[in-house]
């Protein structure tokens, strides 16, 4: 029976599509073939108390990855001592990691002691930002060259590893994150959730992801004043948690915006999923910054499960997540005004609203978990 680990920092309940992705593959597989090695970030308790997966926490966070610190040099040597620890109790296989640094670097290392394979997954952001410092791009070339396989959440990311000069494509397999289609699907109005809200009379715009500004919620927040001239009714609904959560309510305040757009950073998955079937146009308005770009865009698949048109930036790998002219669109994200020109005509387009139709057959069809499942354990070797 082979035994595979999965080293990722980023597992529930830590916040995040990465996270997510793995939980809903890994808790979808063979239980007997799978350890989980993840974060002991805060609230893992009673989150491992509702599943039957086995989890193994210990502390995998570290403020510097390179190795030409002290901090850096003492994470790795920590790391690698606790999961050589787990490779021989538990007798695994095959080391799956989360991202190619820092768990990726620290599989090579294992690889190198034990001989045990490893595969990465890849995001598209992880080895963008990687090649802006040339001992990270270092590390991570060491890494993918050292891989059996990279897995690439999709074919935007698969293109920057090897234009990246990381790895040739024949070694990327992608393998789009998938939705629940039994638990995203759409509902009919539910308006005393709408009223709970404060959507009461508005047209609705959604975004959910982290409150960073590679999403753009600051860009549309932006955008809004004019956006409202021409649609008053308009509403911006923002949901997650991040960094820019403070800086977002000022603007909100600061802009009299209290009325017409808001961020929800307490949602429970019920709510969140009301939210999606609650809205009229979900929105992920990211942009490249720099080398930090969107992967992939598991929201927006999660949005048109539930019957949501949608519209994403053009940046990263969001186009493939939809048939664009039918199922959503796609529009420049990379300011304010560029914002304002590319949703007028949507909002003026009565036809938009009705894309929604088309995406929850298109994601039954593209998304749905059965199939990857399916290419995951033929990939995996399961």
């Amino acid at each position: 029976m082979k035994k595979i680990l999965l080293l990722t920092e980023n597992f529930p309940p830590i916040d995040g599509g990465s996270g997510r992705w793995f939980w809903e593959l890994y808790s979808r597989l063979p239980r007997q073939n799978i350890i989980v090695a993840s974060h002991s970030v805060e609230g893992y308790q009673a989150f491992d108390k509702q599943h039957d997966l086995h989890v193994i926490r210990m502390p995998m966070h570290s403020a510097e990855w390179g190795v030409n610190s002290k901090t850096g040099i003492s994470f790795y040597f920590r790391m690698v001592k606790h999961v050589l620890k787990l490779v021989k109790r538990h007798k695994i296989d095959e080391i799956h990691c989360g991202r190619v640094i820092h768990e990726g670097v620290i599989a090579r290392i294992i690889k190198l002691l034990t001989g045990v394979p490893f595969i990465c997954f890849v995001h598209g952001e992880d080895v963008e930002t990687a090649a802006t410092s040339r001992e990270q791009a270092l590390l991570v070339k060491w890494a993918c060259r050292g891989s059996k396989t990279l897995v690439c959440n999709s074919e935007n990311s698969r293109n920057l590893v090897a234009a990246l000069g990381f790895e040739t494509k024949n070694k990327c397999e992608v393998l789009h994150p998938g939705v629940d289609t039994s638990k995203f699907i759409p509902a009919l109005a539910d308006q005393a959730f709408r009223t709970q809200m404060g959507w009461d009379g508005k047209r609705v715009l959604l975004t959910v992801g982290r409150l960073q500004r590679r999403k753009g919620q600051d860009h549309l927040l932006a955008a809004m004043p004019e956006l409202l001239k021409i649609y008053p009714d308009l509403f911006y609904a923002i949901v997650g948690r991040g960094e820019c959560e403070a800086e977002l309510r000022s603007f909100i305040d600061s802009s009299g915006l209290s009325s017409s757009a808001a961020v929800y950073t307490d949602l429970n998955d019920e709510a969140l999923i009301k939210s999606y079937q609650q809205c009229d146009i979900f929105i992920l308005p990211n942009r490249t910054i720099e080398s930090d770009i969107e992967g992939f865009g598991m929201v927006l698949v999660e949005a048109q499960a539930c019957g949501r048109p949608v519209i994403a930036g053009n940046s990263g790998g969001t186009a493939e997540t939809m048939i664009i002219g039918k199922t959503g669109e796609i529009i420049d994200c990379s300011s304010p005004q560029s914002i304002v020109k590319g949703m007028l005509p949507i909002l003026q387009d009565s036809s938009f609203e009705h894309f929604g139709k088309s995406a929850v057959e298109h994601v039954k069809t593209s998304f749905d978990w059965d199939a990857h499942v399916k290419k995951a354990k033929a990939l995996f070797g399961l």
